[in-house]
């Protein structure tokens, strides 16, 4: 008999204990839980904010893109034009009537292609807007653009079709673009320029390459002066995509992107 009531002591003191012990586990469990909920919801926060600042960024960036084409249109060909209109309307004399037609034919087709010139630059004032309409238009117009200057051989090929809700994405898509084609117009010096939007029901892929000076990206991040491949990574890291840069010292770049396009 005094077996059993020692039994029942030894049952009744367990049971004090985890009836003491459950309310504090399960308050210590509401505590943690609420304590990840509440970092989960600031990560989701500054994930969203982050985006919307890079967002704006890559916007303001395109829009600095464009002001530059139109000021390097202004000043580098219409501003010839016509200052060669001006100079060839400069030449006609009263009192050599022969060659009047010849001087105002000049001066017609120079008017004429400063017009057209103006016109181009137009579009190009709202080139920003094609985003809107779709990423290949846009990408299309940034290389007719540099098409008319003569000195590239470029090639454009892609498969894309729009989807509603992907504007965003395709800024900064688009930014990522306009980058690196500037450093393989401006820094690689190249004269041979592959585009190739390749698009499936759930993945987007954007490759450019160039046949330009190339370089060693490990040695161009030690030197910090790869800020350019830092920010395309980071963009394309803020749209989940990924990226893979093929390149090597004088044998071109390759930069392929990918990312959810669903």
């Amino acid at each position: 008999m005094q077996i059993f009531s020692k039994d029942l002591t030894f049952l009744i003191g367990v049971a004090s204990v985890i009836f003491l012990i459950a309310p504090v586990s399960l308050i210590a469990f509401v505590m943690l839980y609420n304590s990840r909920k509440k970092r989960h919801e600031q990560e989701k926060e500054w994930l969203k904010t982050n985006f919307e600042n890079e967002l704006l960024k890559s916007q303001m960036e395109v829009h600095e893109q464009t002001m530059q084409n139109v000021a390097s249109t202004l000043h580098d060909n219409i501003g010839q034009l016509l200052s060669l209109l001006v100079v060839t309307l400069s030449t006609i004399k009263s009192d050599q009537p022969l060659r009047v037609p010849e001087k105002v034919d000049s001066a017609t087709e120079l008017a004429k292609r400063s017009i057209k010139e103006l016109r181009q630059l137009s579009r190009l004032m709202y080139g920003q807007e094609l985003i809107r309409m779709g990423l290949a238009e846009a990408i299309a117009f940034e290389l007719d653009y540099l098409k008319t200057a003569g000195l590239h051989t470029i090639r454009f090929h892609n498969n894309y079709r729009s989807k509603e809700g992907q504007t965003d994405k395709e800024i900064i898509l688009f930014r990522i673009f306009q980058e690196v084609l500037n450093n393989a117009v401006r820094h690689a010096e190249a004269t041979t320029i592959d585009v190739t939007i390749d698009q499936n029901e759930q993945y987007l892929e954007l490759t450019i390459k160039d046949n330009g000076k190339g370089f060693n990206e490990k040695d161009l991040l030690k030197e910090k002066k790869g800020m350019g491949l830092f920010n395309i990574r980071k963009r394309v890291a803020l749209i989940a995509g990924e990226v893979d840069i093929i390149t090597a010292p004088e044998n071109g770049t390759e930069i392929k992107i990918v990312i959810p396009y669903p």
